[in-house]
């Protein structure tokens, strides 16, 4: 029982003795205690003054007294009005930490919580490399996934591949077109030929197409037709609508084109992939789940679920729902989005029955579409839908402005995470770090502190909100950012490694500790409870805000206090150990948000 479950226990039972009546639990309620007055945790009284027909600081004063008499880990309070602050005696956190210091993995849940969570991220498409919204995507993902498994929960993390359609056939199409090498040359340009990853090159075409694509629509406007006619007449949309076609009738030459190009993309999408640090258990490929998608709609057809307006489409109506109508097939009989995510989700379901949950990963711009597709799965009779869960999160946004991948002006993930290393290196040898290591550790040393950099600015902003990605400002070593937390994992290691041994594996319980000390031990006592919080809500940023603010408060600690000079041998001790246990707290926090801990910086 920790002390939150402790102290309801005694202040229900106080209330009842106090007043005659038994109280709901689920009323007593603690926050912070306000630093202008002495407490470590403080209980709001005000929803109990209907209970005692008291003042609420009557009633607090009655509350602390009985709790100061009938509870040993409450060693004092102080009311400040309807507030009641209490005071934790140094023998329940010194018992406390002795407890916490002996466990591998303070904090962390055991793996037997009988849950199984699958989390998709990532799903990128196969027409285009990853960029800065995808970063953000995938760091979410990956995170959300590790931190549920600290949670003690089965974790399966996939991604679904977006590897067919129309925006696929619109740079096979370009590459057809003007992807020719200079006359004399065989074939088309290819990442060997281009020296360019496959990612990047098909992206390249993806953006060629769209310039001719404009300017076929800027010449038929020209000559009177309106925009919308343009779009629908230009000749490279007819034609990449009818390669789309091919393609879903299988057709070799396309369907030979398409297995070369995305084999190129899934070739640049593991270099990515690999340098953020990222991984999978298990893919899905839209090609394969298509079909399973297109064979449901015409189920729901047949049971009338689903209605087939003029020119042989079809449609779910959910405008009883609150909602609006929605195609599932075109006219053409060819698939959309929705169609694709209704097959995928039935296949993941039964490729994975235990399921309780699916996590899906996916930017706010789409939470109209998941609203839809988890109500048309109830309506096939789907009942797990009800537990599909739709992880919405802001765009990332920069100083010059939005993205915009058919424009080609998208911040390219490789490209960002090369300057991201390159600018913690220019920073590190201005400051004089790295000099007394080797070259190939001072490599290794600033990639980890320019991705640190990336993914603790990105991470520690609220999954919901928007927000505005600063190189410079995240990779700040004396700001909010990774690196000061890693440089605080590598100062406690240094201390570590010159301690060299711990006086002792215990604390004395009977050692009086000072504020500063407490104030750090308090923080540590939070992580169980910031971690399942973290899981519950899936939100990285509430465990990236945790470290940091107990890497601020270890660096005071450290700055006022002795640990290795300290004299006393008890004090020196747990010092130590306060240390120690503070250092893995961070790398182990650090590892969950896929951040690596230096020793040394």
């Amino acid at each position: 029982m920790n002390l939150e479950e402790k102290l309801k226990s005694a202040i229900a039972a106080g209330i009842e003795k106090l007043y005659g009546q038994k109280p709901d639990e689920r009323r007593i309620t603690f926050q912070k205690t306000n630093k202008d007055f002495e407490g470590d945790i403080t209980m709001v009284v005000f929803p109990f003054t209907g209970i005692s027909k008291k003042s609420p600081e009557q009633t607090a004063n009655d509350i602390g007294n009985y709790l100061e008499e009938n509870l040993a880990e409450v060693e004092n309070f102080n009311v400040v009005k309807g507030f009641l602050n209490l005071v934790i005696s140094s023998s329940f956190w010194l018992d406390f930490f002795n407890s916490a210091t002996q466990k591998e993995h303070y904090g962390f849940a055991a793996a037997n919580s009988g849950k199984t969570i699958m989390v998709e991220y990532s799903s990128p498409n196969t027409n285009k490399p990853l960029h800065l919204g995808h970063i953000r995507n995938n760091l979410l993902g990956y995170s959300v996934a590790e931190i549920l498994k600290a949670n003690g929960h089965k974790v399966i993390k996939v991604q679904v591949i977006n590897d067919r359609g129309i925006h696929i056939c619109k740079s096979m199409l370009a590459w057809q077109k003007w992807g020719n090498l200079p006359a004399g040359s065989q074939g088309g340009e290819t990442p060997e030929s281009s020296g360019m990853k496959g990612d990047k090159l098909v992206g390249k075409y993806y953006v060629e197409f769209d310039k001719h694509y404009k300017a076929e629509i800027a010449e038929l406007v020209a000559k009177g037709l309106t925009k919308e006619e343009a779009e629908k007449q230009a000749p490279s949309i007819i034609e990449a609508q009818a390669m789309l076609l091919k393609w879903e009738a299988k057709d070799p030459e396309v369907y030979a084109l398409w297995e070369k190009m995305n084999g190129w993309v899934y070739d640049g999408f593991d270099i990515t992939y690999k340098n953020l640090g990222v991984d999978f258990d298990r893919l899905y490929y839209e090609s394969e789940t298509w079909l399973r998608g297109k064979e449901e709609v015409l189920k729901g057809l047949e049971q009338g679920i689903f209605i087939r307006k003029e020119g042989q489409s079809v449609w779910v109506d959910l405008t009883k729902d609150g909602l609006d109508e929605k195609v599932l097939l075109r006219s053409d009989g060819t698939t959309v989005y929705m169609t694709q995510d209704i097959g995928t989700a039935i296949l993941r379901y039964r490729d994975f029955p235990e399921l309780d949950r699916i996590v899906y990963t996916v930017g706010s711009e789409q939470e109209y579409h998941f609203k839809v597709l988890f109500l048309i799965l109830q309506k096939l009779g789907f009942q797990w839908a009800k537990n599909c869960y739709h992880l919405s999160y802001g765009m990332v946004d920069l100083p010059s402005g939005k993205m915009k991948s058919r424009e080609g002006t998208v911040v390219d993930a490789d490209d960002l995470m090369e300057e991201m290393i390159a600018t913690a290196k220019e920073i590190s040898l201005e400051k004089g770090k790295g000099e007394d290591i080797s070259e190939a550790e001072a490599t290794e040393l600033y990639r980890m502190i320019g991705m640190a950099a990336l993914k603790y600015f990105i991470l520690k902003v609220d999954p919901k909100k928007k927000m505005l990605f600063n190189p410079q400002e995240s990779i700040d070593i004396n700001g909010h950012t990774g690196p000061f937390i890693q440089y605080t994992h590598a100062r406690i290691s240094s201390l570590l490694r010159k301690a060299d041994t711990f006086p002792s594996k215990t604390v004395n319980t009977s050692l009086l500790i000072l504020s500063k000390e407490k104030e750090l031990l308090k923080l540590i006592h939070q992580f169980p409870a910031v971690l399942k919080e973290a899981g519950d809500e899936y939100s990285p940023a509430l465990l990236a805000n945790y470290i940091y603010e107990l890497a601020k408060e270890y660096n005071q600690f450290y700055h006022d206090f002795p640990v290795l000079k300290e004299a006393d041998e008890s004090k020196k001790n747990f010092r130590l150990q306060l240390t120690g246990i503070t250092g893995k707290i961070i790398a182990d926090s650090l590892k969950l948000l896929g951040i690596q801990a230096p020793d040394k910086m």
